[in-house]
């Protein structure tokens, strides 16, 4: 499995790569680094892919994908700061365990300011890679992250319904 981001971190849509440690489900808390001062979250759309596809056209891409839910993108904010000034790879601010959080999953594509649309999402991953079933691509929002503290919960709301629950610890 996969996990794809495409995010708007620099002010212009990148794609990053998670491996399958970063998953956290919904409801789970995330325990803070000890190695960074300033965590920060973004909210976002995470897609799971249904079907193997790879150069996806835009039109055809709602066919790859199942469901949707939202999601936290978590970032270590001092270390990605650190990187970019030093020129280095940001793999150790976005990578780490539990960076990612899920949602229940649903069917309608909710509102939101994204990145992208799911089908341009699809579209450009599959340009670069194969996608598969299991796959996940999420499109950040397009805000800024902003800084999370021990002990907040993290929650969003759909129509009277919980579909994303996270405390930091």
């Amino acid at each position: 499995m996969k996990i794809v981001g495409i995010t708007y971190m620099t002010g212009a849509v990148e794609m990053v790569l998670k491996n399958d440690s970063c998953l956290l489900n919904n409801s789970k808390p995330l325990f803070v680094p000890e190695w960074t001062e300033d965590l920060r979250a973004t909210r976002c759309l995470v897609l799971r892919v249904s079907r193997l596809g790879k150069c996806v056209e835009e039109r055809f891409a709602d066919r790859y994908y199942d469901a949707v839910a939202f999601g936290m993108d978590f970032v270590a904010w001092d270390v990605i700061q650190r990187a970019r000034s030093e020129g280095h790879s940001w793999t150790e601010a976005l990578g780490f365990d539990y960076s990612l959080s899920v949602g229940s999953w649903m069917e309608q594509v909710p509102e939101g300011d994204w990145t992208v649309s799911p089908e341009q999402a699809i579209a450009m991953v599959s340009s670069r890679m194969t996608i598969r079933q299991g796959d996940l691509i999420y499109i950040t929002a397009k805000c800024p992250p902003q800084p999370v503290q021990r002990e907040q919960v993290l929650q969003i709301d759909q129509d009277g319904e919980t579909k994303l629950f996270c405390r930091i610890k």
